[in-house]
């Protein structure tokens, strides 16, 4: 009976994971209550329920799930966890910072988990980089001082090392372009767009939606920005030469 039972919570925990990845995190955290039942299942459970109560959190905005996720990421034995677990678990720690405005905290875990992260599946990698430039930017964003100055050049660095190594990431690619125009580098920011945009096709099935970031980045962000550098009364007429520019160059580069 012990054997039957120990493959039932084996089998709850592989259906929690998929129902979690099909993004059905109300079964998802159901399947992972009853896998938390058996003790050879139950941390990585914890870690599979905590991150589908995060997910749900995103949907609905239930301050319940923030503190579901912190008791169930809490009663995990990191010990216990292998390799994917611990990159799910740093994951789980990150997210559940984000979603309650610790950003700088979040960008800390999250950039400790960039290595580790391909070790939780296809795409976590490209995830966690999103995490991290997202959280980096808003942990800037009330500073006006040399601090600001550093985060961003702290995100700048990391980009252009993940760009090295993955000229495909669509994380990288987009955050890159963010973080030197929010360093007011608009005309290295402008440069960096336009690559991405050339280089979009290294990205596969990502490359569609990188464009339409860096599209709405130049359009809504860089554009007005390189449009203020010119005097007053040459403002409109120089961003109507540049979204021609930019214009061109996407029939250019298609």
């Amino acid at each position: 009976m012990a054997g039957v039972s120990l493959s039932a919570t084996r089998e709850d925990l592989a259906r929690a994971r998929t129902l979690f990845n099909e993004r059905k995190f109300d079964q998802a955290i159901a399947a992972a209550e009853l896998a938390r039942k058996t003790p050879d299942t139950a941390d990585a459970a914890a870690v599979v329920l905590a991150r589908a109560h995060l997910e749900r959190y995103r949907q609905v905005a239930d301050p319940a799930d923030l503190g579901a996720a912190r008791a169930a990421l809490g009663s995990a034995n990191v010990e216990k966890l292998g390799t994917p677990d611990r990159a799910e678990y740093l994951i789980g720690l990150g997210g559940s910072l984000f979603l309650e405005d610790d950003f700088g905290a979040a960008a800390e875990i999250f950039e400790s988990a960039i290595e580790i992260a391909p070790a939780a599946g296809e795409g976590a990698r490209e995830a966690v980089l999103d995490w991290y430039g997202s959280a980096m930017e808003r942990w800037a964003a009330p500073y006006t001082t040399t601090r600001r100055a550093a985060m961003l050049e702290r995100l700048v660095r990391r980009m252009e090392i993940e760009q090295a190594k993955n000229p495909g990431s669509r994380a990288a690619s987009y955050w890159l372009v963010a973080a030197l125009r929010a360093q007011g580098e608009t005309e290295r920011a402008w440069q960096a767009a336009v690559a991405a945009w050339v280089r979009a096709p290294l990205a596969g099935v990502r490359s569609i939606a990188l464009r339409a970031d860096i599209d709405r980045l130049v359009r809504e962000g860089l554009i007005p920005d390189r449009g203020k550098d010119a005097p007053e009364a040459d403002r409109a007429g120089r961003e109507t030469a540049l979204r021609a520019e930019w214009e061109l160059l996407k029939q250019k580069w298609k």
